[in-house]
């Protein structure tokens, strides 16, 4: 839990939360708040299970599966490839189109030529292409004269998206087994604050939405899930466009280690389909193996 990510502190919620579900499962547990020491920390403990509860680069993007790899360490959700592949939005994009999903115009740009002038007609979102959380992102409206002036810490490249309006949609996926619907409610953008802090957005689960759009979402999810290789639990979010009916149902991205706080939203579509916390973290470690 913890690390060295931009979402270190969703991830210290994280894993606090999963501690305290895995002892009252019955499990012991050490919390390792994940340092440039972890290699050493986990010789030391020598676990018989990593939960992996870490958010971002260097914690779901392959970078500690590898190493949980190389020691020979079985751990949750997904692994190396998969989560590589689902912490780069651009790949995961292609993935989606050669899967048949729908996804919304895009494309990579350097952050000079983004501040310089519009690269796509507005409204578009501008976001790293390896980040989660939406950490980082700019909504350009349409009608906007300039571009947006982007903050000193945002990478050289990011990911240039058409905003797609309507619903925010998500739907997790434990297993091979697609759980529900979340209409994800929000009197603005759904950015960091709106996703982690209390009363920051309200959730309708399951989503009050046409039968045809609540199954394809239930559908586009698995797909989502098994084209990139992941396991374990992962979580697919959606935009929809109700004016437009079926074809206004966009794949936004796929996270392969869904938040695992108080106000996440993979532990609640778990409850709804009566799989308490705590049940739902035993199934992860049960789960957890080598060469994910």
């Amino acid at each position: 839990m913890g690390g060295i990510s931009a979402e270190r502190e969703v991830s210290l919620s994280s894993g606090r939360e999963c501690a305290s579900a895995l002892r009252e499962a019955g499990y012991q547990v050490v919390e390792v708040d994940a340092g440039r020491d972890l290699p050493a920390r986990l010789a030391e403990i020598a676990p018989d299970i990593v939960f992996n509860a870490l958010h971002g680069r260097w914690g779901e993007d392959g970078c500690v599966q590898g190493l949980l790899e190389w020691m020979g360490l079985p751990y949750t959700h997904s692994g190396v490839l998969a989560s590589a592949l689902a912490m780069d939005k651009i790949r995961t994009k292609e993935i989606y189109a050669a899967a048949g999903m729908p996804v919304a115009p895009h494309r990579l740009a350097g952050r000079a030529d983004i501040e310089a002038g519009h690269v796509m007609d507005p409204p578009y979102v501008v976001k790293p292409h390896d980040e989660g959380s939406s950490v980082g992102i700019y909504l350009v409206p349409n009608g906007a004269n300039a571009p947006p002036a982007l903050a000193p810490d945002m990478p050289e490249m990011l990911m240039v998206e058409a905003y797609v309006p309507g619903r925010e949609l998500t739907v997790s996926v434990l297993g091979e087994r697609a759980l529900t619907v979340t209409d994800i409610i929000t009197e603005g953008w759904y950015d960091y604050d709106a996703k982690y802090r209390p009363g920051g957005s309200h959730h309708v689960v399951p989503a009050d939405l046409p039968a045809a759009v609540f199954d394809a979402c239930m559908d586009q999810a698995l797909v989502a899930h098994r084209a990139l290789g992941c396991r374990g639990l992962s979580r697919t979010d959606f935009r929809w466009d109700e004016g437009r009916g079926l074809d206004g149902l966009v794949v936004l991205e796929t996270n392969t280690q869904p938040g695992m706080t108080p106000t996440s939203l993979s532990p609640e579509q778990a409850a709804h389909c009566g799989i308490a916390f705590p049940d739902l973290c035993r199934w992860l470690v049960e789960d957890a193996s080598c060469r994910r």
